[in-house]
């Protein structure tokens, strides 16, 4: 009897939908979301292009997964799941501090940047692709930032009357106008003076 044991397909499907995901992020670095193909993202990854049409049906299907994928590893390096909340530690300062230093870490790695930078450009000129991605990517992680400034309100630490949708947009609204334009660089300090800012702006009123 053979102890040759089958191959796993479980494991195999796993490293190829992580080929995938990589290819497809690597070219749209490369050459932008126009000219990434699936059938360049089939030879990158070295699969068949029946493979990537058997699991997405279409290029932004593949790229709208590798981008939560993308997302979803950069949490769990933090420590987090997918279902992470902000911290809740009873100082809120220091609880957005720590999420904004990270996003800024996370906006100057090259593998965010570049593909970030590609897909938001198409987004411009492609209003539906715009709308799937900040649907999937960006909404949920602003409802983290509403759910925590309306924990805030109810420990008294923030304006009870303050809007928790324009205080989030206080904050990363900033971030990503610095990261789009190029206008300064991202650092700590900035997140830090940023969270300070705006948090004198949200304060209970007397």
């Amino acid at each position: 009897m053979s102890d040759t044991k089958a191959p796993d397909a479980s494991r195999r499907s796993e490293r190829s939908r992580r080929a995938i995901f990589d290819a497809a992020l690597a070219l749209v670095s490369e050459t932008g979301y126009a000219r990434t193909t699936i059938e360049g993202i089939a030879a990158r990854a070295g699969v068949g292009k029946q493979t990537i049409y058997r699991w997405w049906p279409s290029k932004a299907a593949v790229l709208l997964d590798a981008f939560l994928d993308l997302a979803a590893r950069a949490n769990e390096a933090l420590g987090g799941t997918a279902e992470s909340e902000i911290p809740n530690t009873g100082d809120l300062a220091a609880d957005l501090k720590y999420v904004l230093r990270a996003t800024v870490d996370e906006m100057n790695d090259p593998a965010f940047d570049l593909p970030t930078r590609a897909l938001a450009a198409e987004g411009i000129v492609d209003p539906e692709l715009g709308a799937r991605f900040t649907e999937a990517l960006l909404e949920p992680q602003l409802r983290y930032y509403a759910r925590r400034i309306e924990a805030a309100q109810a420990a008294g630490d923030v304006d009870p009357d303050a809007d928790p949708r324009i205080a989030l947009e206080l904050l990363v609204g900033p971030l990503h106008h610095r990261w789009a334009h190029r206008t300064l660089p991202l650092t700590h300090g900035y997140a830090d003076a940023l969270v300070d800012q705006v948090l004198r702006g949200l304060a209970p009123r007397s």
